[in-house]
């Protein structure tokens, strides 16, 4: 099916979050396209949530997340890679669900060559292993914040024949035919009350899967001097 109307995504992200499982996330552009079948994800619910980035209200930074559901919040973290979530609920809740793994179904040696340009290479189910791989494998950056999950169109030709063809990152989602069957826990490497594994249990993932994270609990970070 195509990608849902966006009121689709305008739910509680404790009921979106087991529906994305399963569904294929696609991003496209001028280099090709990628898409994953989403294995796990965790839910945030802003201010009711300490383990979210929206649980002290609107920044510059999370923006995209008191949006509409239905985009991409993609940001930067620990100076290192990128995480891509998906907004959830109606505009201004600040809700949202991150996009922890995925299977690799189009685009495996486009994935693999992004991810030889920074490290070595992974086997094919831990080519979108963790937030940053997920990333990484879909090729997203900041520029992709606040992007809309749409059908995808026919890219444009711009100039004669010979022109290269311009084109802007397209997102679409396709749900799962059936819901398929899987697990909750607690989120990775949240610290704080937000990874409070019993109050917290927002981690949603399909079982037997090569991609899905080992569950590691927070480690206090030193503030460098």
């Amino acid at each position: 099916m195509p990608t849902p109307d966006p009121t689709w995504f305008e739910r509680d992200p404790l009921e979106l979050a087991p529906l994305l499982l399963g569904g294929v996330l696609r991003r496209a552009d001028a280099s090709g396209a990628v898409a994953l079948r989403l294995t796990e994800v965790e839910a945030y619910r802003g201010s009711d949530d300490p383990g979210a980035h929206t649980f002290r209200g609107k920044t510059a930074r999370n923006a995209t997340m008191f949006g509409p559901g239905g985009h991409v919040y993609c940001y930067f973290t620990y100076g290192m890679h990128h995480a891509v979530n998906v907004v959830a609920g109606p505009e201004g809740s600040g809700w949202g669900v991150l996009v922890r793994a995925g299977e690799v179904v189009e685009g495996e040696s486009l994935a693999r060559e992004r991810r030889s340009a920074r490290r070595a290479s992974a086997p094919t189910g831990e080519l979108a292993r963790g937030p940053g791989n997920v990333a990484q494998a879909l090729g997203a950056t900041l520029a992709d914040d606040g992007a809309a999950l749409l059908d995808e169109p026919s890219p444009g030709h711009r100039g004669g024949p010979e022109a290269h063809i311009e084109m802007t990152p397209l997102w679409s989602f396709e749900p799962a035919a059936e819901p398929p069957a899987h697990r909750t826990g607690p989120r990775v490497g949240v610290s704080g009350p937000g990874g409070d594994a019993s109050a917290y249990p927002w981690r949603f993932w399909l079982p037997g899967e090569p991609s899905v994270s080992a569950y590691r609990a927070a480690v206090a970070r030193r503030r460098s001097r």
